[in-house]
């Protein structure tokens, strides 16, 4: 009996340390969304990695080439080691055209986002089918975490500073089959609000537009 207690005690003790460092990995990633550490932020990407992302209509893979868009890569390499688009919606696809994703569900660490853009980098690709671009406003320098994949050729946007930084290698059809009936946001279409999933999150999306496809995971597997 005294054997068994002593083994039940060891193994309790271990559970509890085991369950301290994954809360321990959890809660640097969090701080590192909600404030960032700029030597880890300005950090150089490698020259070409792999990311995969795992959705709710199933994976695709993305291959990032950093001589693209040098600081798009930087700037989506530490996104996504920070676990930045799990759980994002792809709140605005467009049937041939673009789908496009990039707010946090947690509005706080939107808050965070929202005005930590980074400067344009000089287009030398085009807007070609599946290729991933980092969305932006009508003003220079304002990318910051809103990213697109072309679900056609979109060449017209090239010369707008969206720069691709890498393209779709497997799973296209995945892509193609993201959930586009909302069609584009409001005010102009019926899709959601930009505005509302930056102040509510996905608490708003999750009740309004139950039906958009999301993001489980984006993991680099490649680098």
């Amino acid at each position: 009996m005294k054997v068994f207690s002593k083994f039940l005690i060891l193994l309790i003790a271990w559970s509890m340390i085991i369950m301290a460092n994954g809360c321990k990995q959890e809660t640097d990633t969090s701080t590192q969304l909600l404030k960032p550490d700029q030597a880890e932020l300005n950090k150089q990407a490698p020259d070409q990695y792999q990311i995969k992302f795992e959705t709710t209509k199933g994976d695709f893979v993305v291959e990032v080439y950093r001589d693209w868009s040098p600081r798009g890569a930087d700037r989506l390499y530490f996104l996504i080691k920070n676990g930045f688009y799990n759980d994002a919606r792809f709140f605005r696809v467009i049937a041939g055209f673009m789908a496009q994703f990039g707010y946090h569900g947690n509005p706080d660490v939107s808050k965070v986002w929202t005005n930590m853009t980074f400067p344009d980098d000089p287009p030398n690709q085009s807007n070609l089918r599946g290729y991933l671009t980092f969305a932006k406003r009508g003003d220079p320098n304002s990318r910051s975490t809103n990213l697109f994949i072309n679900l056609a050729d979109n060449p017209y946007l090239d010369n707008s500073g969206f720069t691709p930084l890498g393209k779709v290698v497997g799973g296209m059809n995945v892509v193609d089959q993201l959930y586009s009936s909302y069609g584009e946001g409001a005010p102009r279409g019926r899709g959601p609000d930009q505005g509302r999933i930056q102040e509510e999150g996905n608490e708003y999306l999750t009740k309004s537009f139950p039906k958009l496809d999301y993001i489980k995971k984006a993991e680099i597997i490649s680098e």
